[in-house]
């Protein structure tokens, strides 16, 4: 999800700034003094955001919204304080009093604010780092996929949690999508009997998968690339689905599309080192200045860290791959085979369960065309109506199970709006919300994020060795065959 100081200038590296632009002191020069510790105690849990990229207005629209009885947001952490500004600003016009806190004074922060929990928002590679600073500084944890995008994050997060004994919960927010929490009760439920196979096919589309190659996720140091930036996602959602543990993964793949030696193999011309520039223009460009968001977020906030929201997809430098093929196989004897594809026409997906009792299909079409310059700079993957008059292929989405035997059924799925298959905003409900029974266990934690991520990481290390690399390889230093607790506190 769009997590937005480059990371060469990302959260926590940049020279600190001594205010906004409004004059308000930062926390690190003044902290907040006035709240009295029965005030603390009449509100709900206390919330600091770390970083304020285009993610983080998920975070600080849905806080300011509910009453502090209820959850608070009390700070924004980022080292450009112009990108935090935007959301103090529209903090403010809902009558929220936000404060800005530097990177290097997250754990005063924590400490004199009296906050309950941090979420992490920043780009991948930094998410460990703020992960443990913040469960050692006295703070649970929420933090966006990826958990981390490498093993040495995994040791940071894993020793964190055994000595302080505080709580990480991972946004994997596809498993509130309706549809996804329907194949989870149907595979538990025995529908289809004993999972043996997996086939599940993700296509990104030439709006949003291109998106990844103008920003910082198009580097592999920053992002972990595809396989675990992205594949987090779904690797959560198989490893949720069947009850199972990953124990081996093979990978291919490449870069095959994006970049630039591609670029000049298939004859396409020389273009500008970026999207906002003055006519002609582009298929793939983004112009930050076509749209208010992009422009306040990035293009306005560039001076102040240097971070460009808007490369050419067809630039060099990039390291991820758009092109991947996945070979999982499972603790439990099932085996998956996974793609994914980040320049596809259309944006969906496919999976399909074999069982020892029948078949269980799931095609989802997001979006079913893509319109020449449109563009996209968030990954919220909202579904988009817009598609030819005699389109053959339609927004929406079919659940077919068929039993041996049997006919095939089309299943019906609750309809949900929103981000992530209506998935965004159940999962911000399980946050900041009264807590409901949850049967199907959707809010994860970080042994769940560490099982995720290590699919990606395994994968990565598959591409480069050209051969299956068992997950124990890794050593990891967690056991992950331990049922999920949701939330709730692990110990390595």
């Amino acid at each position: 999800m769009r997590r937005d100081p480059n990371p060469g200038h990302a959260v926590g590296i940049s020279p600190p700034v001594a205010n906004l632009s409004d004059g308000s002191p930062t926390v690190s020069r003044a902290f907040e003094k006035q709240r009295t510790h029965r005030d603390m105690a009449n509100q709900g849990r206390r919330y600091l955001l770390v970083g304020a990229g285009s993610r983080a207005s998920l975070y600080v629209d849905a806080l300011i919204r509910r009453g502090s009885d209820s959850a608070t947001l009390i700070a924004i952490c980022d080292s450009n304080p112009v990108r935090a500004e935007y959301h103090l600003k529209r903090a403010r016009a809902a009558g929220r009093t936000i404060q800005f806190v530097h990177p290097d004074d997250l754990e005063r922060a924590i400490s004199e604010l009296k906050v309950d929990r941090v979420i992490v928002a920043a780009p991948d590679l930094m998410h460990a780092i703020f992960v443990e600073r913040s469960l050692r500084a006295g703070a649970d944890v929420v933090v966006e996929k990826p958990l981390t995008i490498d093993i040495e994050g995994v040791h940071r997060i894993a020793a964190a949690v055994a000595e302080t004994q505080r709580e990480v919960v991972v946004g994997f927010n596809y498993r509130y999508s309706p549809r996804n929490s329907a194949v989870k009760q149907l595979i538990s439920s025995g529908a289809i009997g004993e999972v043996t196979s997996i086939h599940f096919e993700w296509m990104l589309d030439t709006v949003h998968g291109a998106d990844y190659f103008r920003r910082w996720h198009r580097e592999k140091i920053n992002s972990g690339g595809l396989l675990v930036h992205k594949a987090s996602h779904h690797f959560d959602l198989v490893n949720w689905w069947i009850a199972d543990t990953p124990r081996s993964v093979f990978a291919r793949g490449g870069l095959r599309f994006y970049g630039r030696e591609n670029a000049q193999s298939r004859g396409l011309e020389v273009r500008p080192s970026r999207g906002t520039h003055d006519y002609p223009r582009f298929p793939f460009e983004m112009d930050l200045r076509d749209d208010d968001f992009e422009r306040q977020l990035y293009l306005e906030a560039e001076a102040a860290d240097g971070y460009i929201r808007d490369k050419d997809v067809f630039g060099s430098g990039i390291t991820i791959e758009d092109t991947l093929s996945v070979l999982v196989d499972y603790s439990g004897g099932a085996t998956m085979s996974y793609s994914l594809l980040a320049y596809s026409p259309w944006e969906g997906y496919r999976v399909a369960f074999n069982g020892t009792g029948g078949r269980l299909d799931l095609e989802v079409v997001e979006r079913a065309e893509s319109q020449l310059h449109e563009h996209s700079g968030s990954d919220a993957t909202v579904e988009s109506n817009v598609q030819s008059e005699k389109s053959v292929r339609d927004v929406g989405e079919r659940l077919i199970l068929q039993q041996h035997w049997g006919r095939a059924r089309e299943l019906m799925i609750e309809q949900a709006v929103g981000g992530h298959g209506g998935g965004d905003s159940a999962l911000l409900s399980s946050l900041f919300d009264e807590k409901e029974p949850d049967p199907l266990g959707r809010q994860s934690d970080w042994v769940d994020g560490v099982r995720a991520a290590a699919v990606g990481i395994a994968g990565n290390r598959a591409l480069d060795m050209q051969r299956a690399v068992l997950i124990s390889e890794l050593d990891l230093g967690v056991n992950l065959s331990r049922p999920s607790i949701g939330g709730r506190r692990h110990l390595p």
